[in-house]
């Protein structure tokens, strides 16, 4: 279906299969995906399954330091796309299309994704 991943901090490497469902993601310990770092909000933000276009959206639950979409502070609810990178306090998370069994296959999408987005080196 759709799955989270932290990409940094300590907690790299968790991931929340997102499912066909609303999600809430923040430092609350009732939540799915609870993020260990100041910086964010018990209930940071929401991600909403929409069934009929079969696509996720992302919205800020008021959060005191905002959500950043690919360095972008999101002001409205916003489709995500593969790839996107959800920046919440000082913790990044990556959206992907893909369902994970275990953390190291989580981290090896990571890796792949990461290796396509390596700068080109001019000599």
């Amino acid at each position: 279906m759709a799955s989270i991943i932290v990409i940094s901090g300590e907690q790299k490497g968790e991931f929340l299969p997102l499912g066909r469902r609303t999600n809430v993601i923040g430092r609350a310990e009732s939540l799915p995906m609870q993020i260990l770092d100041d910086m964010v909000s018990r209930k940071h933000l929401r991600i909403r399954y929409n069934e009929q276009t079969n696509e996720h959206s992302v919205e800020d639950m008021n959060s005191k330091h905002g959500v950043i979409i690919n360095d972008r502070l999101l002001t409205a609810p916003a489709v995500l796309e593969e790839g996107d990178q959800i920046r919440i306090g000082q913790t990044n998370l990556l959206f992907t299309q893909k369902d994970f069994d275990d953390r190291e296959s989580a981290l090896a999408h990571y890796k792949k994704v990461g290796e396509g987005q390596r700068p080109t080196m001019i000599q």
